[in-house]
């Protein structure tokens, strides 16, 4: 079973380990389909399967009695129990990878070669695993999906990297954990301390934060007080041109 992070991707890796002579099928998701073909890796004879997940499968959230705004003091945010699960959205792609997984012998990532490809790669071995936990699992390491790249990642995979996955893991639970407690205080602490020409549900806005988030509204910020003090100069240009009986030259300062 080969898994790659979207479909466009699925569909090149199948066409060219496969030369173009691969079947498709549908899976449980009308987007993520099957293709099927067999392939030799070394001197092994494969039945390969190829589909896809669109990004990430699994969500991190708290436990069920933290996600009200009022169930806790925001600083209990920061030690509260997180849990990754796969969302609604995303079940049919868990099914189809559960069902494929429990008649194959090999699982190979095709997932982008970075450490959010490493964590999603993880995210598809805990479910496929959940279903076959015989799997031998592999990564295919590859930097464009150009024949020569294809042929030789799946003739030489290597094992997936869990301190990259870790490594994601960590900043997801971090971004949550401040996100969610400073977004939920300064709300609460705040919402009365502006005068809003606002009505309906928009009296009810969040005042959010986020790790990338706050900086980068600062650049924003930022920028657009460099715009508001920026001060018109005259700028000058020289164009000239030369007419002769051999036609017409136009010089341009540059």
């Amino acid at each position: 079973l080969n898994v790659a992070e979207k479909p466009s991707v699925a569909k090149s890796v199948a066409e060219i380990l496969s030369r173009g002579g691969m079947q498709s099928r549908a899976g449980r998701s009308r987007y993520n389909r099957v293709f099927e073909f067999n392939y030799a890796i070394g001197a092994q004879a494969c039945h390969m399967l190829v589909t896809s997940v669109t990004g990430h499968l699994m969500e991190l959230d708290f436990d069920d009695r933290y996600r009200r705004w009022y169930s806790c003091d925001p600083a209990e945010l920061f030690h509260a129990p997180v849990r990754k699960a796969v969302p609604q959205d995303k079940q049919d792609i868990k099914r189809t990878l559960e069902e494929e997984a429990r008649t194959c012998q090999w699982l190979v990532l095709w997932l982008d070669c970075d450490r959010e490809g490493e964590n999603i790669a993880y995210e598809v071995v805990d479910i496929c695993a959940g279903a076959n936990r015989n799997l031998n699992i592999w990564r295919a390491r590859f930097s464009a999906l150009i024949p020569r790249e294809i042929h030789e990642a799946v003739q030489h995979l290597a094992r997936p990297n869990k301190l990259f996955a870790d490594a994601v893991d960590a900043r997801q639970e971090i971004d949550l954990r401040i996100g969610a407690s400073f977004t939920r205080f300064q709300t609460m602490l705040l919402k009365d301390a502006f005068v809003l020409d606002v009505s309906g549900e928009e009296r009810n806005m969040v005042l959010s934060y986020g790790p990338c988030q706050f900086p980068t509204l600062g650049f924003i910020v930022e920028r657009f007080w460099e715009i508001q003090a920026h001060e018109p100069e005259e700028f000058w240009t020289i164009n000239c041109s030369h007419t002769s009986d051999e036609g017409t030259a136009s010089f341009i300062w540059m």
